[in-house]
């Protein structure tokens, strides 16, 4: 199983290179976007640019962690690499999303009450050009998202900064044909809103990794009675099985064994089963039924 045990890590290196294009667009706009949300005095503008700072710190973390998830450091401190620094970049991608939205629905409940003077031309210029480079961003991550939890972070920034785009836009429009500035304020709190839901649903896979609570679609008592029913198997005991980082459950289980039994067999069927369970990387312990102790938990 050990071919198969670098699987997230291989995949995260394979988009390494959509994400550093992504990284530079999204900076390069962030920019453009905060001066000309300063210069129209557009909120909806400034939300859109805090959208894309927290892309780009997001998508600068998920580069950060493959790069060092990538390299297996000190292996007698780290038995198991750096793959979790991708669950932490994840977790750390979804609790700025949470500071934005709350920033932006605070700002936007002030500029209700009193709106400022909007500056819609050029609004809508910067956000329609923003929106194309959220589409390009969204291009280059929409694959590596599906692999990998770190990736899908950083996709789903850039999702909700395309909503954004398009909401900007909507409002500028709105703006330069009723000359209605409350919109601009309106859309912000409708971005920051999009953004909540989003965030918590990735600070929840990030945490439940974080705990190491088994996989939301993993049937404990499946698994156990399927390792019950191996030829020679008479008990198990100690299965555990958690989610070490994107695609990569892992276990343990104890095999208690008649003291006849040849153990190959039983370890062979037993990881077949288990990799069928989706648990790519399994230690497995084969005991006699003979042996005392094993089953003995202390803590």
């Amino acid at each position: 199983m050990s071919g198969e045990h670098d699987h997230t890590i291989r995949a995260s290196r394979r988009h390494l290179k959509p994400l550093v294009v992504a990284f530079v667009l999204v900076v390069v706009f962030m920019i453009v976007e905060v001066i000309a949300g300063l210069w129209t005095g557009s909120l909806a503008l400034i939300s859109d640019a805090g959208h894309m700072a927290t892309d780009a710190l997001g998508i600068g973390m998920a580069l950060a962690a493959i790069l060092v998830a990538d390299k297996a450091g000190d292996r007698g401190r780290r038995t198991y690499g750096l793959y979790r620094a991708e669950i932490l970049a994840a977790l750390g991608n979804a609790l700025l999303l949470f500071a934005v939205a709350g920033y932006v629905l605070f700002e936007a409940v002030k500029r209700i009450e009193d709106p400022p003077e909007i500056t819609s031309g050029a609004m809508l210029v910067v956000a329609t050009f923003g929106l194309v480079v959220n589409i390009i961003g969204w291009r280059l991550l929409q694959r590596g998202s599906e692999e990998s939890l770190n990736l899908e972070g950083a996709f789903l920034e850039i999702i909700a900064d395309l909503i954004g785009s398009v909401g900007v836009i909507a409002a500028a429009v709105i703006i330069s044909i009723t000359g209605w500035t409350i919109v601009d304020p309106i859309a912000a709190a409708a971005i920051g809103i999009f953004i909540l839901p989003r965030a918590w649903r990735l600070a929840r896979k990030a945490v439940r990794i974080l705990i190491q609570a088994a996989p939301e679609d993993f049937d404990r008592d499946k698994l156990t009675a399927q390792l019950k029913a191996i030829t020679g198997v008479v008990d198990i005991h100690d299965l555990h099985v958690w989610t070490l980082t994107s695609d990569m459950d892992v276990g343990t289980v104890h095999l208690m064994t008649q003291d006849s039994v040849d153990p190959h067999p039983v370890l062979d069927q037993a990881r077949t089963i288990l990799k069928e369970h989706g648990v790519v990387h399994a230690t497995l312990q084969v005991e006699p039924e003979s042996h005392e102790g094993c089953a003995e938990v202390t803590w």
